[in-house]
């Protein structure tokens, strides 16, 4: 056995599932469809007379799959061993895995490298594809062999940290968030370093080769160029990749090594034990509608039988001896699903901890923003956008976790069950979980609007621009949170609910960044690109449409999962000729639009939406 049972039985099982080969294929076809595209963006727009001509393309297309890549493989491996691991504490087979024979090594590293067997078998996929690029000139064999290296590096540390954290916290939320949040307090910081904001040099090394050892974006953008000359001051390391590989070499055991040495102590959780030894106690305090004092309860106990007993004589079991025992209920809401999300620590008190890790993210880019500005330096389109797109990404991401989990947890918990047995309406759940979601992320929807008033402030921004990217942001917030709550609702299983939710997230910021880069590299002619990238919106609309309705297909969301993309390559056309106004109303039109698509269903087909009927019944 490799690794142990766990690793062993996913490799086993792994070739029996049609979505192994699913995943590979649409991977490998995506690849080569952004390859088609943007060769006939460049064919379309520009004339190929030689060989250098083709040499550049192929650079260029490089350089644009390779960050491509690393992206997605780094997201997918922390996400992948993140999920894994929180939903087998969510079902509370953890504890089960626990008392068996398997060491901590075996269940730490097989739990890993399940996770990331498919990340890998997506990176081989995608290997011939990026020998084809050799057929065009401008790439060798080792810029290929740096850039697979410093890729899997990054997924090795990114899938160790998910893992790591998971086993860790207890919550599914609190792990999702804070993976997230550190890569991209991890990214960040690496572009900060390789742009001077942290001086020019330290310890005789520029910020550039510090940045290309610690940070896996700036290792790829490394690994990408024709030729890197040895460093002596880096020693036996020699090259920035090479460093950032002993980098990640280290990070990935220190990682593991805790998550082992560990694991048993973090599990079962204190909550757990806690919640364990009194439920007994709450179960009694349930019956009464009330809550225990428990620490009256256990002092009262201590003091002995005839204390007990003389106060049981003097009340007689009357009520007004069991309302001393009692103390005050709260008062619960007409709506008691939102009543539960806002007035209790539903998702647990380390959520404070998330909002300081976020917080920290907003601080970095309004202090960016600051610096720019105090310095005299104008701040552009492209240097906000560099800055201000983490801060939407996360934002958006966070509302996304935090609305999915917020029904996965409870489906895994059995207690979305009881949910639907009630005599609440299907309003009241969603209208309850979505007021819950934005409540509880209203940190991350208020300060990216922030950042946008800033930027008017110091007139860096219009007021008309600035009406519009509150506008949108907005809408975009109102349609991630949806898209996490339909995605709860429409799949049983959370791993897959999560993968779906983020993915669809991060695979739509992805693609318009994709897209925009290969409009600025490859031509300069806006107008006249529909026709090259129709493929690549096609292939966008096929692949939303089997995450948002393959399960409970409609008119609406069929219409809206190809509206979407076309929608979103007419802003990004419109954006670059300075048509703010169009760039608005299409995003609000096309996004509001599927978020009616989907919130419809959820409340009028309740049943069909969360599983409990088909369509036909």
């Amino acid at each position: 056995m490799l690794i142990g049972p766990v690793f062993t039985r996913e490799l086993v099982l792994s070739p029996r599932r049609t979505k192994t080969y699913v995943a590979r294929v649409a991977y490998g076809l995506a690849l080569l469809v952004l390859m088609s595209t943007a060769w006939l963006v460049l064919t379309g727009t520009q004339l190929v007379g030689d060989i250098g001509d083709l040499a550049r393309f192929g650079m260029s297309l490089f350089q644009l799959l390779a960050p491509l890549q690393l992206a997605v493989a780094s997201f997918f491996s922390a996400l992948l061993a993140a999920s894994a691991v929180a939903q087998e504490k969510d079902r509370q087979t953890l504890v089960l895995l626990l008392l068996t024979k398997l060491t901590n090594s075996e269940l730490v590293l097989g739990k890993l490298l399940a996770s990331l067997l498919h990340v890998f078998m997506l990176l081989a996929t995608g290997l011939p594809v990026f020998m084809l690029s050799l057929l065009f000139g401008g790439v060798s064999l080792s810029q290929i062999g740096r850039v697979y290296a410093v890729t899997v590096a990054a997924v090795l540390v990114c899938g160790s940290l998910g893992s790591t954290i998971a086993l860790w916290r207890e919550k599914t939320y609190q792990t999702l968030a804070a993976t997230l949040l550190v890569l991209v307090l991890w990214l960040a910081a690496g572009r900060m370093l390789a742009a001077g904001f942290f001086g020019e040099s330290w310890a005789g090394l520029s910020c550039d080769i510090w940045a290309a050892m610690l940070s896996p974006w700036e290792a790829v953008i490394e690994a990408t160029r024709p030729y890197i000359d040895a460093n002596p001051a880096l020693g036996l390391l020699g090259t920035p990749v090479h460093g950032f590989i002993v980098v990640s070499v280290v990070l990935t055991v220190v990682l593991n090594g805790s998550a082992i040495a560990l694991v048993r102590y973090w599990n079962p959780s204190r909550h757990a034990q806690t919640f364990r030894r009194e439920d007994e106690t709450w179960r009694r305090a349930s019956i009464w509608g009330a809550e225990y004092d428990l620490a009256q309860e256990k002092q009262q106990a201590a003091q002995g039988p005839l204390v007990a007993a003389a106060g049981g004589g003097a009340a007689g079991g009357s009520n007004a001896s069991r309302a001393q025992q009692i103390t005050k209920s709260r008062p619960v809401w007409d709506n008691p699903v939102i009543w539960r999300e806002m007035r209790t620590w539903a998702y647990g008190r380390k959520m404070l901890a998330i909002r300081l890790a976020y917080l920290l993210l907003f601080g970095l880019a309004a202090g960016s923003l600051w610096w720019q500005a105090s310095r005299g330096q104008p701040i552009t389109r492209a240097s906000a956008a560099s800055i201000l797109a983490p801060v939407f990404l996360m934002s958006l991401a966070l509302i996304n976790a935090q609305a999915v989990t917020s029904l996965t947890s409870e489906r895994d918990a059995r207690a979305l069950d009881l949910l639907l047995v009630s005599d609440l309406t299907p309003k009241e759940i969603v209208y309850g979980k979505l007021g819950g979601v934005l409540y509880n992320t209203k940190e991350m929807v208020l300060l990216p609007m922030f950042l946008c008033g800033y930027l008017w402030w110091i007139k860096a921004l219009s007021l008309e621009n600035l009406i519009y990217m509150l506008g949108g942001l907005a809408v975009l917030d109102a349609f991630v949170a949806m898209l996490g709550v339909h995605a709860g609702m429409n799949y049983a299983n959370s791993r897959t609910a999560i993968a779906t939710s983020l993915g669809t997230v991060f695979f739509l910021f992805l693609g318009v960044a994709t897209c925009m880069w290969m409009m600025i590299v490859f031509s300069g002619s806006f107008e006249a690109q529909l026709q090259p990238f129709l493929a690549f919106m096609v292939g966008g609309g096929v692949g939303l449409y089997v995450a948002l309705g393959a399960r409970n297909p409609s008119t609406a969301i069929g219409l809206a999962s190809f509206l979407c993309p076309f929608a979103t390559f007419y802003a990004i056309t419109s954006l670059f000729l300075n048509q703010t106004l169009g760039v608005f109303l299409v995003i609000a039109a096309s996004y509001g639009f599927t978020t009616a698509a989907m919130l419809v269903p959820a409340i009028y087909e309740f049943d069909v939406a969360t599983g409990r009927t088909t369509a036909g019944e």
